[in-house]
C-alpha cells in the first residue's frame, strides 16, 4: 500500500539538497543583502541620468553585472527553501521579506534600462563594440525599446513586482498547503492521497481499481477548489493583457515571443502539427494500453500506465546514480564529473514530503552549482526525470561558465533541449545494454509513455489550452471556472477522438501545472524535445564530433537565438521538416512496441 508523506522535519538528510552550498547561514546572506543594497544605492546616485556616454554605461552596467549575481544567489537561497515545504511559515517570512527587498532594488534601478533606450543608439553601439561582455544586454535593450514604458513607470511596477506575481504564488498554496486530500478506499482497502502521490504513484497504478478510483477522489478534491483557482489565473491573464496593451504589443503573445526570439509562426506550427498529425500516433498508443492491461475500456485515468509494469524494476537511488553516470558517459569527463558532483555534494532534493512543491524542476543560481528539486519514488521514470534535470544542470554550467550573467537568459524555445536530450540519451543507452525483445519493448515504452507523452502530450495539450485561454482573453473576456473546464475539455476531445473516454474530472487538468504562471512556457517542452530528438540522431549517427557542436551549443547561453542554437548544431528548424521527422519517430517507436507485443 502506498505510504502516506512525512512532514519536513522527518525527512532523513541524505534525501535533502544542501542549501548552505549557497549560504552557509542566514547571517551569511544577510552580508551579502546589504551589500547588494549598498551597491543598488551607490549605482543609483552614481548613475542615474548620466547614462550618455559609453564610459559611464559600462561602469554603470558592471556594478549592475555584481548586483545581478548576489539577487540570484539570494533568491535562489530564500524561495527554495519554500518550495520544498510550504508549511514552513518561518522560511516563507523569510522569503517575502528578502523579496521585498529585491523588488525594491530592481525598481531603484529601472532606470538603467530606461535611460539606455532613451540614449544614442550610436553611443550604446560604441559601448558594445568595447565590452563583449555587455553587447548582448544592450542588443537587448534596443530590441525592447519600442515596448518600453515612461522612466516613472518603469519603476512603479518594478516596486510592485511582488504583488503583480501574487497569482502564482496563489496557485501555489492552494494547491500545496490548502488541499487536504481525505484516503480513498478499493478492493476492501484504505489508500492515502495526495498531490504527489496521486501524481507519481496511483497514475501509473496496474491495479485498474485502484486507478481509477484515486482518480476520482483526486479530481473530486480539486473541484472543491477550481473556482479559487480559476480566480488567480483569471488574475494572471488579465495582468498579462493589461501589460501588453500598455506596452503597445500587437497581442498577448508578443511579449514572450519578441523574449524568447521566437516568430508566432514557429510558436503555431508547433502546437497545431502535433495536434493534428501526433493524435492518430497517440491514439493508437491508448487502443494498445488497453489490449495490454485488458481494460473494459480506455479512460482518461487509464493514459499514464506503462506498456509493461511487472517488467520495470524497482531503481534504488545509488542504481539510478550508476546509470546516469554511464548513460551520459558521452558527454565527457568534465560532465561526469558534474554528476558526481551533484550526488556527493547533495545538490538532489528526493524528498516526499508534505507541502513539497510536485514534479521536478532544476535552478542554477549564476556562479553556483545546481540544484534539483523531484520526488523520488524508485521507478524507472525517476531516472529519466533526474537525468533530466542534470541536463538543465549541465547546460547552465558551461553556459554560466562561458557567458556573462546577461547572456544566460536562455531562449523558452531551446531550454528544454538539453534535459529532453539527457532523457534520448539514456534510453539509448539502455538499448544498447542487452538485446531482450521485452526489455527493448520496456526502454521504448519509457521513451513513449514518458519522454514523449510528457512533452508532446502532457504539455503540448497545456499549449493548446492555453492558447485558447488567450485567444478569449485578448478579445477582452475573462475566465472563471467554467470556462477552463470547457476549454480544457475541447482540447482533450480534439486530441484524443473517440480513443479515450473523458472521465468526469479530466477538465480539471488545467489545475495541475503551474506552468501557465509562466509566461508561454508549456509550448517550450515539444519544441525543445524536436531539437533534442534530431541533435541526438546525429549524435548516434557521427558520435565525438556531434557532441563537441551540441557542448558548443550549450555553451552560447542567450548570445543566439533558437533558430541560430539550432543550426550551430547542424539542425534546422526554420521549417516543419524537423518537427514532422520527430512526430514520425514517435509513430515508429509505437508501431515497434505493437510488433514487439504481437498485436
Amino acid at each position: 500500500m502506498t505510504e502516506s508523506l512525512c512532514r519536513r522535519n522527518e525527512v532523513e538528510l541524505s534525501q535533502t539538497w544542501d542549501l548552505s552550498l549557497l549560504y552557509a547561514s542566514d547571517a551569511e546572506m544577510q552580508a551579502d543583502l546589504e551589500k547588494m543594497q549598498a551597491l543598488a544605492e551607490k549605482t543609483a546616485a552614481e548613475y542615474r541620468c548620466r547614462l550618455t556616454d559609453a564610459n559611464n554605461i559600462l561602469s554603470c552596467l558592471e556594478q549592475y553585472r555584481q548586483i545581478s549575481e548576489w539577487m540570484t544567489v539570494i533568491s535562489d537561497y530564500v524561495n527554495l527553501a519554500v518550495e520544498v515545504d510550504y508549511y514552513d511559515a518561518a522560511n516563507q517570512d523569510r522569503a517575502s521579506r528578502v523579496n521585498r527587498i529585491i523588488a525594491d532594488v530592481r525598481s531603484s534601478l529601472s532606470f538603467i534600462d530606461s535611460e539606455l533606450a532613451e540614449a544614442d543608439e550610436s553611443v550604446l553601439t560604441e559601448a558594445g563594440e568595447r565590452s563583449e561582455q555587455f553587447k548582448g544586454y544592450l542588443e537587448e535593450v534596443l530590441r525592447q525599446k519600442p515596448y518600453r514604458l515612461h522612466t516613472e513607470a518603469e519603476r512603479v511596477l518594478a516596486a510592485v513586482s511582488r504583488t503583480i506575481d501574487a497569482p502564482y504564488d496563489i496557485y501555489n498554496t492552494l494547491k500545496l498547503a490548502d488541499m487536504q486530500f481525505d484516503p480513498f478506499t478499493a478492493n476492501g482497502k484504505t489508500y492515502p492521497l495526495g498531490y504527489s502521490l496521486y501524481e507519481d504513484s496511483y497514475e501509473y497504478e496496474p491495479d485498474t481499481a485502484v486507478r481509477r478510483t484515486a482518480a476520482e477522489a483526486f479530481y473530486a478534491k480539486l473541484r472543491q477548489y477550481e473556482n479559487g483557482t480559476a480566480a488567480a489565473y483569471n488574475a494572471y491573464v488579465q495582468h498579462v493583457k493589461t501589460m501588453a496593451d500598455l506596452r503597445g504589443y500587437h497581442d498577448m503573445w508578443e511579449p514572450d515571443l519578441i523574449m524568447d526570439r521566437v516568430t508566432r509562426e514557429m510558436y503555431d506550427r508547433q502546437i497545431d502539427l502535433i495536434m493534428k498529425e501526433l493524435a492518430p500516433h497517440m491514439r493508437r498508443y491508448a487502443a494498445l494500453l488497453k489490449k495490454l492491461h485488458h481494460l473494459d475500456r480506455m479512460t482518461y485515468a487509464d493514459l499514464k500506465l506503462p506498456v509493461d509494469p511487472h517488467y520495470s524494476p524497482s531503481v534504488t537511488r545509488e542504481q539510478a546514480w550508476d546509470m546516469i553516470e554511464k548513460g551520459l558517459a558521452l558527454m565527457g569527463g568534465d560532465y561526469v564529473q558534474m554528476i558526481r558532483d551533484a550526488r556527493d555534494n547533495r545538490w538532489v532534493d528526493f524528498a516526499r514530503n508534505q507541502g513539497k512543491s510536485t514534479g521536478g524542476f532544476c535552478s542554477s543560481p549564476y556562479g553556483k552549482n545546481s540544484f534539483i528539486l523531484l520526488s523520488w519514488n524508485d521507478k524507472m521514470s525517476d531516472v529519466f526525470t533526474l537525468a533530466h534535470e542534470l541536463g538543465h544542470a549541465g547546460h547552465f554550467r558551461l553556459c554560466n561558465e562561458a557567458q556573462c550573467i546577461f547572456d544566460t537568459a536562455v531562449s523558452g524555445y531551446f531550454v528544454e533541449a538539453p534535459s529532453t536530450m539527457n532523457e534520448l540519451f539514456m534510453a539509448h543507452y539502455l538499448l544498447k545494454t542487452e538485446e531482450d525483445p521485452r526489455f527493448r519493448r520496456w526502454v521504448l515504452g519509457n521513451m513513449v509513455g514518458n519522454t514523449y507523452y510528457h512533452n508532446f502530450v502532457t504539455h503540448l495539450l497545456e499549449a493548446a489550452y492555453q492558447r485558447e485561454v488567450y485567444r478569449l482573453v485578448d478579445a477582452g473576456g475573462s475566465v472563471q471556472a467554467e470556462t477552463l473546464n470547457r476549454l480544457f475539455r475541447e482540447v482533450l476531445t480534439e486530441f484524443w477522438g473517440d480513443a479515450v473516454e473523458l472521465t468526469d474530472g479530466a477538465e480539471l487538468t488545467w489545475m495541475r501545472q503551474p506552468h501557465y504562471y509562466m509566461g508561454l512556457y508549456s509550448y517550450s517542452y515539444s519544441a525543445g524535445l524536436t531539437i533534442a530528438t534530431q541533435m541526438a540522431a546525429r549524435i548516434e549517427r557521427e558520435g565525438a564530433p556531434a557532441v563537441e557542436d551540441w557542448k558548443k551549443v550549450l555553451t552560447a547561453g542567450s548570445t543566439l537565438a533558437p533558430a541560430e542554437l539550432a543550426a550551430l548544431g547542424g539542425i534546422d528548424i526554420r521549417t516543419d521538416a524537423a518537427l514532422k521527422d520527430t512526430i514520425a519517430v514517435i509513430g515508429a517507436y509505437i508501431d515497434e512496441i505493437c510488433t514487439l507485443s504481437s498485436l
